[in-house]
C-alpha cells in the first residue's frame, strides 16, 4: 500500500486549524476511503486502516449524517495491527446529498468534502438533459463545480452528437462539457488535464454509463471491476456496489459511486437558482412578488416561453424540481414539529412522575 502524506489526500489549512483548536493531535488523521457496514476503511499517512466508530460516537448520533461518510476527515487511534477506533469527525467543507430513496424528509449523503462532481452520461442509452439539470442542481446546493462527461460517443452517428451537444448548450450554460469514449480514448487527455493534484473529484450518474470503465482509465489500471458490455442491451452491467476513494498518480482524488437510479433534490433553495438562473433573472420583472410563474397575467417568465427566449422544456423540469424541492421542505417541517411534541409529551410524563412521587 502506497503511503500519502495527508495533503495528497486533500487535507488544508482550515482542517489543520480545527485540529490544533480541538486538541486532536494526539489522534492519527485519516480519510475514509470506503465504508461498508459501519466499518471504515481510512487512509492515513502510515497506510490505511480497517476503522469501526467508538461507542460515544455511535450512540450520540441523531441520525445517519452524524455518521462519517466517503470523503470524511477522522480523527482515530490505531490499535493491532492495521486496525483503528474513529472518535470524532471532522467539520465537513460540504456534502453531496440526495432524498433517501423510499424515506420521505431524509437525506442520503453520497460523500462529502467535494470539489468537483463528474456527471457521466452514456450518449448511447442513458442520455437525459432532464436528469444532467437534476444532477447540476444537487452538485450547485452543495457548493460543488459540476462537470458533464457525455460518455460512449463512439457509438452515435454524428448527427446526433451534434443535436445532444447543442441541446446542451442552449439549455445549460457555463459548465463544462466534455465528450468521451472509453473504448477509442476520445477525450480521455482532456479529463486528465483538467484534474488537478490534491482536488477530490466524484463521480457520479445512472448504472452502466462507463464511471468504473472511466475511473479505470485515469488511473491506468483495473482497480475497479468492470462489466462486460451486453451486445442485446448495449448497455454495460451495472458493477459498482460501493463508494470508493482512490488517489490517481497524478495527485487528483476520486471517489466512484454505485449508479444511482433515483436522485431527489432535498430543501436547498441555491441549488436551483444556479442550475436555472435565467428563470430566476426573468422572476425578477413579474408584475406580481409571489406570481407562481403559472397562470399570471404580467409573468415574465410565461412571457419568455411565448416569444421563444425560454424553452418550454426548461420551465417545466424547473416547476418539476420546484415542487420537489417545496414537497421535500414540508415533510421536513412536519417531522420536526412531531418530534418536538413527542419530547414535549415525555417531558410532560416525566414531570408527572416526579410528581406522583413527591
Amino acid at each position: 500500500m502506497k503511503k500519502y502524506n495527508i495533503k495528497d489526500l486533500g487535507f488544508n489549512q482550515d482542517l489543520s486549524r480545527y485540529r490544533s483548536e480541538n486538541n486532536l493531535k494526539s489522534f492519527k488523521t485519516g480519510r475514509v476511503v470506503l465504508e461498508h457496514k459501519e466499518r471504515y476503511a481510512v487512509r492515513t499517512e502510515q497506510g490505511e486502516l480497517d476503522c469501526e466508530l467508538i461507542g460515544n460516537l455511535r450512540f450520540t448520533a441523531q441520525n445517519r449524517s452524524d455518521l462519517p461518510a466517503v470523503g470524511d476527515w477522522v480523527a482515530l487511534n490505531e490499535y493491532d495491527t492495521a486496525k483503528g477506533l474513529i472518535h470524532s469527525v471532522y467539520p465537513r467543507m460540504n456534502v453531496l446529498e440526495r432524498q433517501a430513496v423510499g424515506r420521505n424528509g431524509e437525506r442520503q449523503i453520497i460523500a462529502s468534502n467535494i470539489d468537483y462532481g463528474l456527471i457521466v452520461q452514456a450518449v448511447n442509452r442513458d442520455y437525459n438533459i432532464n436528469r444532467l439539470e437534476r444532477y447540476l442542481t444537487i452538485c450547485h446546493s452543495a457548493n460543488i463545480e459540476p462537470v458533464i462527461i457525455l460518455n460512449k460517443i463512439d457509438l452515435i452517428e454524428q448527427e446526433q452528437r451534434n443535436h445532444i451537444l447543442n441541446e446542451v448548450s442552449h439549455r445549460i450554460k457555463d459548465i463544462p462539457v466534455f465528450t468521451v469514449s472509453n473504448l477509442t480514448g476520445e477525450g480521455l487527455n482532456q479529463i486528465k488535464t483538467m484534474i488537478k493534484a490534491g482536488k477530490t473529484y466524484c463521480l457520479l450518474g445512472s448504472s452502466g454509463v462507463g464511471k468504473s470503465t472511466l475511473m479505470n482509465n485515469l488511473i491506468g489500471n483495473s482497480i475497479m471491476k468492470t462489466g462486460e458490455i451486453s451486445e442485446a442491451i448495449d448497455r454495460g452491467k451495472h458493477v459498482t456496489t460501493h463508494r470508493e476513494l482512490i488517489v490517481l498518480d497524478s495527485g487528483g482524488i476520486i471517489i466512484d459511486n454505485p449508479g444511482m437510479r433515483e436522485v431527489g433534490i432535498t430543501a436547498s433553495s441555491s441549488g436551483l437558482e444556479l442550475t436555472f438562473e435565467q428563470l430566476y433573472e426573468l422572476a425578477e420583472d413579474c408584475r406580481f412578488n409571489d406570481c407562481s410563474h403559472q397562470i399570471e397575467k404580467g409573468c415574465a417568465i410565461l412571457a419568455a416561453i411565448d416569444s421563444g427566449e425560454l424553452k418550454e422544456e426548461t420551465y417545466q423540469n424547473f416547476m418539476k424540481l420546484e415542487r420537489e424541492q417545496a414537497h421535500f421542505s414540508a415533510t421536513i417541517h412536519e417531522k420536526r414539529k412531531k418530534e418536538k411534541a413527542f419530547g414535549k409529551m415525555i417531558k410532560q410524563i416525566v414531570k408527572q412522575k416526579h410528581k406522583n412521587r413527591n
